[in-house]
């Protein structure tokens, strides 16, 4: 028999693609579910003034975090280009990782005032930087570290994890704003 001559993923470029999926996974997973779950979290962190303003707060809230999506693909690129791809992704995940702790942690407005808008805003901006140059550096990882053919199906896996992160958070907040799960009548 002929052996094939199709290259193959050492255990460590196994691992790799493994935890960059995952990672990929959970970044949008976390990035999104704050964005289909802003109904209920504007609530809690911006004041009830009126209307237009309580609007206002709340779409620089949302949009901060693709607004400076650019910003970060320059700095973390730059890093990415000195020291390595897999420093940019420790980086990036590291950054997720405390910016989703303190929004999980954060006081509401009633509690701490307009810090907690602040506060919730700047991690909002400090996720988009992260979570748009993890899954791109992911990508550039494996491309740069496996041989064509196999890297195209792997860089795809990438992409399709980040979708899957997304549409999962849109199911986990479907549940919350929509399904009478408390006994009260959901008003979204």
């Amino acid at each position: 028999m002929q052996e094939s001559t199709q290259p193959k993923l050492n255990n460590s470029q196994k691992k790799a693609v493994g935890l960059l999926s995952v990672g990929t996974f959970l970044e949008y997973f976390d990035l999104m579910l704050y964005i289909h779950m802003a109904v209920l979290l504007n609530e809690l962190f911006f004041p009830k003034t009126d209307p237009f303003t309580a609007s206002l707060l709340s779409a620089f809230a949302f949009c901060s975090s693709y607004v400076l999506r650019p910003f970060g693909a320059l700095v973390f690129g730059f890093i990415g280009d000195f020291i390595g791809r897999k420093s940019v992704i420790v980086i990036t995940t590291i950054i997720m990782a405390i910016t989703c702790t303190t929004i999980a942690v954060l006081p509401t407005y009633a509690q701490i005032g307009i810090t907690a808008s602040w506060i919730i805003t700047i991690c909002r901006m400090v996720q988009g930087m992260a979570a748009s140059a993890e899954s791109r550096g992911a990508e550039i990882y494996i491309t740069e570290s496996v041989k064509p053919p196999l890297q195209y199906p792997l860089v795809a896996i990438i992409t399709v994890f980040s979708a899957v992160g997304t549409s999962f958070a849109l199911g986990v907040s479907s549940i919350f704003t929509n399904v009478n799960i408390f006994g009260t009548e959901s008003q979204y």
